[in-house]
């Protein structure tokens, strides 16, 4: 079995639903409120857990009805919590607004999440045993830099997901072996809104891209291949919250499995197209049985050089 280690943020999702998301200044009534188990860390980790892996977090919750929610949310879909601290004071918690058409706007409030400054004691030991180790940006970037940096002196792969998009210190691209941005991230980092060229930029900074594109699937790049995409299902969104995260989860798995790239992407790629036809973050996330279901049930993924 794969075993992935993920070292980042969990967080209450507070969602309110709308048909239309407010602009600046305006209020809107909603039709329903959840407060849903995520944050970035977390979703990976249920994604990959649901996906088949041996999955343990490290980060931390807050000491309050929040934490104790979270660890239990992670807990029942089969993560280990064993090195997940409890820290003084609130639970991270993260603010989104989900319209009729399935997109979302999010506020994160970090809580106990900024108290993960360094890796602690057994933090070390169990990522050893990692096949991945999978990062996000809403931990402190100096624990983030630093898990990254003992994996790659441990052989052990390095997955980050670079959200919320902030420039990325030297130190973290030099000890990252694939980046999986969204195409708005990518952006941001390069200053590069085509894809395909701000992939070529990334490869200049990390030797392996994934670039997911909404509904158009995901761009590959590597500095030893050729680029591709492949495309996703067609499906009806309901709410694209986590879809990158189960995502990234999923493909976590597939390549820990030894799967080729094309098909670890297509397999994410439906893990992906299940989650956003469900409401929710951790609570959209398929299990494997789902995504071997509905990846069987394609009569094939379109895969074009570029």
């Amino acid at each position: 079995m794969t075993s992935i280690v993920v070292l980042g943020s969990t967080n209450m999702d507070l969602v309110a639903f709308v048909p239309k998301a407010p602009a600046r200044g305006e209020t809107v009534t909603g039709r329903e409120f959840r407060t849903i188990p995520g944050g970035k860390g977390a979703n990976q980790a249920v994604a990959a857990a649901r996906a088949g892996a041996d999955v343990s977090m490290i980060g931390a919750v807050g000491a309050d009805d929040f934490g104790a929610r979270l660890r239990a949310a992670l807990e029942g879909s089969g993560v280990d919590t064993d090195l997940l601290r409890t820290a003084e004071g609130p639970s991270g918690t993260a603010h989104i607004v989900v319209d009729d058409e399935g997109g979302n706007a999010i506020v994160v409030v970090p809580g106990a999440n900024g108290t993960v400054t360094s890796l602690d004691h057994g933090d070390e030991a169990l990522i050893a045993t990692a096949d991945a180790l999978l990062l996000q940006l809403e931990l402190p970037l100096s624990v983030v830099t630093e898990g990254a940096a003992t994996a790659r002196r441990l052989g052990v792969r390095t997955v980050l997901t670079p959200a919320p998009a902030q420039p990325l210190p030297p130190e973290l691209l030099a000890v990252t072996d694939l980046l999986v941005p969204n195409e708005h991230e990518a952006a941001a980092l390069t200053g590069i809104a085509d894809p395909h060229a701000a992939a070529a930029a990334l490869l200049t900074l990390v030797p392996e891209v994934v670039i997911t594109l909404g509904a158009a699937g995901s761009l590959h790049a590597a500095r030893d291949s050729e680029a591709f995409t492949v495309s996703a299902p067609r499906v009806r969104a309901v709410d694209t919250t986590a879809a990158g995260d189960t995502f990234v989860g999923a493909l976590a798995v597939a390549l820990g499995e030894g799967r080729a790239v094309r098909e670890a992407l297509a397999w994410a790629s439906s893990a992906a197209a299940l989650s956003v036809q469900r409401e929710g973050a951790s609570s959209s996330m398929p299990y494997r049985s789902e995504i071997d279901a509905a990846h069987g049930s394609l009569t094939g993924q379109e895969v074009d050089a570029v």
